[in-house]
Order: C-alpha cells, then structure tokens, then sequence
C-alpha cells in the first residue's frame, strides 16, 4: 500500500471499476405534481422541461454495492429532457457515506452531499426521510396498498417513461465543472453528461405515499412544491452504473446562477 500506485494496478483497477454495481438495492420511489413555473425556474438549459411539471424523490438502502460498506441515499430530481431524450435531473443526493459521495461528485457531476439518511420496512409500511442540519428535507411514508394516490398516476408514469423499456437503462443528467482556485468562475465550461443506470427488478410494488418536504438556505427542497402526491413504489432491484458521456459544453455565464446546488450556500 502507497500513495504511489503502479500503473498496472491502476490499469487493473479501471477495469474492475468500470460499472458500479449494486446488490440488493430496495428503494422508494414517490411521484409528486409540482408547478410549471417551479421547473422553469431550476431546470438548467440546455435541458428543457416535460409537459407535465413532475417531480420525483427516491430513498434507498444499498447493502451491497462496488464502493464497500453498506450505506443509504435519497434524492430529488426532475423528469426532463434533452434534444427529445427523457431523463432524471438531480437537485440533491444525500447520503450516509464519503466515498460514494467523491466518486458520484468528481466521476459524474452527481450533487452528492453527506447526510442523515433513514430507511425501514415493516411489513407493507415503508418510512423513510433525508436530514441535514437538524432539518428533514424529505419525509415519505408509504403504504403498500396496490395502488397509488390518484387514478391517473399510472399513465404519469407512463408519460413521463419512469419505468425504463426491458434492456434500456435510465437516463440521468448532470453537469460537470468545478471552482476555479481563484473562485473566479469555473475551471472550465462546464459539460452536460449523460449517464445511464440499468437496473435488474426483482419486485416493485404499488403504495400510497405521505410526502413531506422543508428548506433550509443550503437545501431548499421546499422550492420543489407538492401540488399533488401522486403515489409510491417499493422496488427491490440490482442497479449498475455505467461511464458516462459528455453531451456538450455549456455556456458558463448562463449556467452560473444553478451551479451552487453541489456546496452549501456561502
């Protein structure tokens, strides 16, 4: 062991890392109508929003996974789209472990920030939340009842393609950059990245969800109004990562005011 790795390690090493695999994963999924002029306002171009101003949060329990220990994770993103691709943007990723959040943030864009992050299953009643700061930013409770809150979210779902078709994976989009040392702009224009997660589901199950959701200035989750709680999904599933791609550059002048969602508010 050195601070100095072998090159023939270090190649053997990205071949052993070049999928992150997951094992075991259960997760919530809860689906929410927010308002038009909400995704407008913090959906960075050059994404451009759905017709249906959905919102989506998960919280996760990943036992098992390439990265080592057990940890859990939530986050809030939107449904999108790029150049008529759909896709998950991410406002928040919070987590309960370091070397999960280096590699989502410095390999992908992922604004991963550490976190309180609670996950329990009794019997057919899920809880679960996000805390940072002594604050909740996500509470969900659901209930697996076969069906979810309203009649129409099943063709939400369908609309919005929150189930990926058999073979495709999920598409995610990020944006890369960092702070230039001066903290003067960026130390690049920023890329918009497209990674995609497919994943293996062993079950998923229907529930009605109780969403709650507060800000603090540093993770204003609240912006992302509830107008309408469409429902939930228990999903015990096995997810792998894959390298991700850069889609193009971005005007960083245009995309400054959203670049602060990775840092606490300074």
């Amino acid at each position: 062991m050195s601070f100095r790795r072998d090159l023939e390690e270090i190649k053997q090493k990205k071949k052993e890392m070049r999928t992150s695999v997951f094992k075991g994963a259960e997760m919530i999924w809860v689906l929410w109508e927010t308002k038009k002029e909400v995704i407008e306002r913090v959906l960075p171009p050059p994404l451009e929003p759905l017709e249906r101003p959905i919102a989506v949060a998960f919280v996760a329990n990943y036992p098992s996974h390439s990265y080592g220990l057990p940890y859990t994770e939530a986050a809030l993103i939107i449904r999108c789209q790029y150049k008529g691709e759909i896709g998950n943007y991410y406002l928040a990723m919070p987590l309960t472990d370091d070397r999960a959040t280096f590699a989502g943030r410095e390999i992908w864009g992922f604004p991963k920030k550490l976190a309180n992050v609670y996950f329990e299953k009794k019997d057919n009643e899920i809880h679960g939340f996000s805390e940072r700061l002594g604050i909740k930013n996500i509470e969900v409770k659901l209930k697996l009842t076969g069906k979810f809150n309203t009649e129409d979210a099943p063709k939400v779902v369908s609309d919005i393609q929150m189930i990926p078709k058999r073979g495709k994976g999920t598409v995610n989009y990020l944006f890369k950059y960092f702070i230039h040392p001066t903290k003067e702009g960026f130390d690049y224009n920023p890329w918009l990245i497209k990674q995609v997660t497919k994943s293996k589901i062993k079950s998923m199950q229907m529930g009605e969800a109780e969403i709650s959701v507060n800000s603090t200035i540093h993770d204003p989750w609240g912006e992302i109004e509830v107008v309408r709680v469409l429902g939930g999904m228990y999903v015990q599933t096995e997810n792998e990562m894959f390298p991700g791609e850069i889609l193009t550059e971005v005007d960083p002048e245009k995309f400054l005011p959203y670049s602060f969602i990775r840092w606490d508010w300074y």
